[in-house]
């Protein structure tokens, strides 16, 4: 009896305090106002005439009564491109790109939602455009939210096959949705700042030949289009797995790629198998960084790196599965900060299931591999296979992984301590921010790969153009005091 009296008695309490807030109080006082995040919503850098994802954020209000919006109207209307919800209403054409009549408690909130499709901007470099979502309130009082964004005209190519011999110079970027084929018998060509933007699920295969002339000052780039903010410190370009990167193909050869950079790719280059006659791939002063797959894979290929940086990759940065491939002052460091299962820094094998790749040749010579487990370097070689060659050395190189009682094939090794030291590999290199996913792996002062590699007459610079002295260093980067 006592239970159904308490049930009746918060039922009537219940309907009470519901009529309380029906009948609340609004104010057309004018000291009565909404409150926004901001006074300005920025869509950061979006390209013009394709649609942005969408930004939300709140409206609340604050000023201790109940505020009435006769009308809340994008001042501009659909002019500059942009398109509005508030509270689940959209500001349509049909409805004159305005809501009219809404309430918003004491205490309570209102929800907006923010996407932009711009026009041309028409112009060679990003254009600034405004528009601004006008609250009327009750009062009279009007109140104004700027919605700011800089638009950049690209090219857009869908499923693109090259043909013929083509180059692409550096006018405006390009956004990839499907794939980019290169086609055999073709050379693809990509000149200094080229950007080529890959949308979610493209990628380019190559079964001509590529080659990107980057400079020190102006890089190839190839990337995911993303242009927006997981947070205010966290652009999505810093997550891996946004593309699905470059395949050469069996009967692709003599890609040259210099100066290039390649990031936020599924797996950044896969080489297919091929005859390790022919050069399949040469890849100088260039940059593979945080991919959800391999950096690097090459699969019974011949391939030379050189000055270039392979980092932070869900599987193996590098994996050499047979074939030839050599690595010359190059920095390979595995921090991938998304997955504690992530691969080696280096793997090189002779098999893969019930298949032989014989390695030819594994040549490491003045470089790093680093990363954060105490081992990340592997070469595999099946213990009944005696026949099926593995052959590798290394000359001159700072290397992660248990020291050998008789190292075999290695001279002029620097082992990283794991024990004593176990944060060693990460204190050779200046940044590494996990928070903001921010990775800087030129040299830091501190670090026993500077000075320490020998003269090759063949690189006198280092990855940013900066000359190398009679002692270089280790890896790609050649320490210099800021």
């Amino acid at each position: 009896m006592k239970r159904i009296f308490l049930i009746s008695t918060l039922f009537v309490l219940t309907v009470w305090l519901t009529a309380c807030s029906d009948n609340e109080d609004f104010s057309a006082d004018a000291s009565r106002r909404l409150t926004f995040v901001s006074d300005t919503i920025r869509m950061d850098t979006v390209f013009s005439r394709i649609p942005t994802s969408t930004k939300s954020f709140w409206v609340y209000n604050r000023s201790g009564s109940g505020i009435r919006c006769r009308n809340i109207r994008l001042e501009n209307g659909n002019q500059m491109g942009f398109r509005v919800n508030v509270d689940g209403i959209y500001l349509s054409q049909s409805a004159g790109y305005q809501v009219n009549d809404i309430e918003v408690r004491n205490g309570d909130s209102i929800r907006v939602f923010v996407e932009l499709t711009s026009t041309a901007a028409n112009q060679a470099t990003p254009k600034e455009i405004e528009d601004n979502l006008i609250f009327q309130l009750e009062s009279g009082v009007r109140q104004t939210l700027r919605l700011n964004a800089w638009i950049w005209d690209a090219e857009v190519w869908r499923d693109k096959v090259v043909r013929t011999d083509t180059v692409i110079r550096a006018e405006k970027p390009v956004i990839v949705y499907g794939s980019l084929k290169v086609e055999e018998g073709a050379t693809l060509t990509l000149t200094a700042g080229t950007t080529l933007y890959f949308h979610d699920g493209a990628g380019m295969d190559v079964f001509g030949t590529l080659k990107t002339q980057g400079t020190p000052d102006n890089n190839v780039v190839m990337r995911g289009d993303r242009l927006d903010r997981m947070f205010d410190n966290l652009p999505y370009d810093r997550i891996s797995g946004h593309w699905e990167g470059i395949r050469f193909h069996e009967h692709s050869y003599h890609n040259v790629m210099d100066y290039t950079d390649i990031h936020s790719a599924k797996n950044g280059i896969v080489c297919d198998s091929s005859s390790v006659e022919t050069p399949k791939l040469l890849l100088r002063n260039s940059m593979i960084h945080n991919c959800k797959g391999y950096g690097l894979k090459s699969i019974h290929s011949q391939v030379k790196l050189s000055n270039s940086q392979l980092s932070n990759t869900l599987h193996d940065c590098l994996y050499v599965l047979g074939g030839v491939v050599d690595v010359v002052h190059c920095t390979i460091t595995q921090f991938y900060p998304f997955d504690a299962e992530r691969g080696a820094a280096l793997t090189c094998s002779n098999y893969e299931g019930d298949y032989k790749y014989p390695v030819d040749r594994l040549s490491c010579i003045n470089s790093i591999v680093t990363g954060y487990a105490d081992n990340v370097i592997y070469l595999l070689s099946r213990k009944d296979d005696t026949d099926t060659p593995l052959n590798y050395s290394f000359s001159h190189c700072l290397l992660r992984t248990p020291q050998p009682e008789e190292p075999k094939n290695m001279t002029g090794i620097i082992w990283e301590n794991t024990k004593e030291e176990p944060f060693e590999g990460s204190k050779n290199f200046r940044t590494l921010d996990t928070d903001r996913l921010y990775y800087d792996f030129r040299l830091d002062s501190l670090s026993r790969a500077v000075d320490s590699g020998e003269v090759l007459d063949d690189i006198k610079t280092d990855r940013l153009g900066i000359a190398r002295d009679d002692k270089p260093d280790l890896g790609c980067y050649e320490y210099r005091k800021e």
